[in-house]
């Protein structure tokens, strides 16, 4: 299987945070969500990834070169929306995108035109006129008009209407259609991944959780209900963060096997996988 992404054993250490043997890869064609709560250390991963900040240890290829080493090439392939867009605010979009484009070798005005279009975008406006949500659809054009191959994203659908949303994942869905192109972003609205994800991986607390495809990850997790007169015989061992109400508990489990048949097993979201994961940290 041909990597776009391959990470393994990477480490980066703060005074009050690490990243600890951070392991994943990301198949060609696929799109990859990245999940985890606020300061899990997704934005760290992310700017790991583009040479923003350097790793203490551990590897970065990308399309099987080091990320280190061979990033000033690597980049022309690489399309990057970041959580927090740097640009010129005096200027207008039209004379940022002039600079930004120069520094590519390819630039399709084609595709970024239609792009404008589409988010209904204005060339004439100042960078500072333009609201979050404006200034993400800025970003998301430009990464997209360069002929990436590999388009990373950190919260890319943050501060955007859910209308504008599912326009996205159309998007991503004609950007992959080729599958040529990989996808890579981190999002706190798993609604989103579940509609468009093939993989996902859980970040907490600067450890992989798990990363894998999503229909695995719904195969391998349950979300288990019953009264708390239920919760004996072991059970609780079997069972991650457990919510306690009045009148009965809910949980996440990998252990389905075994569970009385009077509890109730369901399909969990990926936001409770993380919720409950949390849960049972506190």
């Amino acid at each position: 299987m041909d990597y776009i992404l391959n990470i393994k054993d990477l480490n980066k250490d703060y005074k009050n945070f690490s990243l600890k043997n951070i392991s994943f890869q990301i198949p060609q064609g696929t799109v990859m969500g990245f999940i985890g709560a606020n300061g899990a250390g997704k934005t760290t991963t992310i700017k790991l990834i583009m040479q923003l900040i350097k790793k203490d240890s551990g590897l970065i290829e990308i399309f099987g070169q080091s990320a280190e080493k061979n990033f000033s090439s690597l980049k022309q392939k690489i399309g990057f929306v970041y959580d927090e867009p740097c640009f010129y605010e005096q200027l207008k979009i039209k004379d940022m995108t002039k600079i930004i484009a120069s520094f590519y070798n390819f630039w399709d005005w084609k595709a970024y035109k239609n792009y404008l279009s589409q988010f209904k975008l204005d060339e004439t406006q100042k960078i500072m006129q333009l609201s979050k949500g404006m200034k993400t659809k800025y970003s998301l054009a430009l990464a997209l008009s360069h002929n990436a191959q590999f388009i990373i994203m950190d919260e890319p659908s943050s501060g955007l209407d859910p209308v504008i949303r599912r326009e996205l994942l159309d998007i991503f869905y004609d950007v992959i259609s080729d599958g040529k192109c990989s996808i890579f972003f981190s999002t706190h609205i798993t609604s989103d991944l579940e509609r468009i994800a093939d993989y996902v991986t859980f970040i907490k607390n600067g450890e992989i959780v798990f990363s894998k495809r999503k229909d695995d990850v719904f195969s391998e997790y349950a979300l288990v209900k019953g009264g708390l007169d239920e919760l004996k015989g072991g059970i609780e061992s079997k069972l991650i963060g457990i919510r306690k109400t009045g009148v009965g508990f809910e949980a996440l489990t990998k252990e389905k096997q075994g569970l009385p048949a009077s509890l109730i097993i369901e399909k969990p979201a990926l936001e409770d996988i993380m919720f409950f994961y949390e849960k049972a940290s506190n």
